[in-house]
């Protein structure tokens, strides 16, 4: 190799090779041309940070998806029961239209047995965190409640509240079920 390399002298000003402080070795082809010869010890540090550095992004990555998992596998524990909650609420719905049609001091066997029923099904729903959304006499709250119909507010409702509900809206802990359909007080 030293033969390939020309002597100081033999070489024109504007083709010696600038050597940084960084102690590069160069050395010039046979086509006349100066390439740098990379340490070998400096290359492996560089793809020894490399590497690192990609080992530190799949790790943080790796822990992103096992929180992400977590919290979906919480939230489907949480949530389970949501969806049995949902089609006894249409079956509870069902028994209070039957009620509907007896009356209060109605003492057969047939209206005592639909109410303690009804009174049972509901204390099951609610210990496992159903809950009615309580709308007459409050403000229209749009994410729990869908407006059917508006009438004038007057002295008993201010604009934006509730005057009646028309179809009882549920949560499941924090999620809602089933909206209230309700009728609204507006100016």
């Amino acid at each position: 190799m030293t033969e390939d390399i020309p002597h100081v002298d033999e070489v024109a000003d504007d083709e010696i090779p600038i050597v940084s402080e960084e102690a590069e070795t160069y050395e010039v082809s046979e086509e006349g041309e100066v390439e740098q010869i990379i340490d070998p010890l400096q290359e492996a540090i560089q793809r020894a940070e490399k590497a690192e550095k990609e080992i530190a992004y799949k790790e943080a990555e790796t822990q992103n998806v096992r929180k992400r998992m977590l919290t979906e596998k919480s939230d489907t524990i949480k949530y389970g029961g949501m969806g049995m909650a949902r089609r006894m609420l249409t079956i509870l719905a069902d028994v209070d239209r039957a009620l509907s049609g007896i009356s209060d001091d109605d003492e057969t066997a047939i209206a005592q047995g639909l109410r303690l029923l009804r009174n049972k099904m509901w204390r099951e729903l609610e210990a496992d965190g159903v809950k009615a959304i309580e709308a007459k006499g409050k403000m229209f709250d749009p994410s729990k409640m869908e407006a059917i119909t508006t009438i004038p507010a007057s002295e008993n409702f201010a604009a934006g509240q509730v005057v009646d509900v028309l179809e009882s809206g549920f949560m499941y802990k924090d999620r809602i079920i089933t909206i209230a359909r309700v009728v609204v007080a507006s100016e």
